[in-house]
């Protein structure tokens, strides 16, 4: 699982790297590259869940690392995998996802709230 996450988050990072520097001139060039490696990453995480709930049985913490993952991709390439898609809304309806968000959402906001 934790092998998983390592190989789908940093193309996801790195494209969110890009977006952010749309005003630089081989930003265009190289998002498609991006995309391709992440559509690449999502179809393997994709066969790997196939019609299963979780990744490894039970839901567990990898599959809410996972999840906080995926759904930096909501709106964008996550749509092209149906099963992710119903994977990442089956986590975010959970009781622990809801409260493991809340806790790192209340950190954020303690952070930002002390640099006013």
């Amino acid at each position: 699982m934790f092998a998983a996450l390592n190989t789908v988050e940093p193309p996801i990072v790195e494209r969110e790297m890009a977006v952010m520097e749309s005003d630089k001139p081989w930003q265009k060039d190289r998002l498609p590259g991006i995309d391709e490696r992440i559509r690449d990453r999502l179809g393997r995480l994709s066969k790997r869940l196939g019609p299963s709930e979780w990744l490894d049985g039970a839901f567990s913490a990898g599959d809410l690392m996972m999840i906080e993952v995926l759904l930096r991709l909501a709106g964008a390439l996550l749509d092209e995998f149906p099963n992710l898609c119903f994977y990442v809304a089956r986590g975010q309806a959970r009781p622990a996802f809801r409260r493991a968000f809340a806790a790192q959402r209340e950190v954020f906001e303690r952070k930002n709230s002390a640099k006013e």
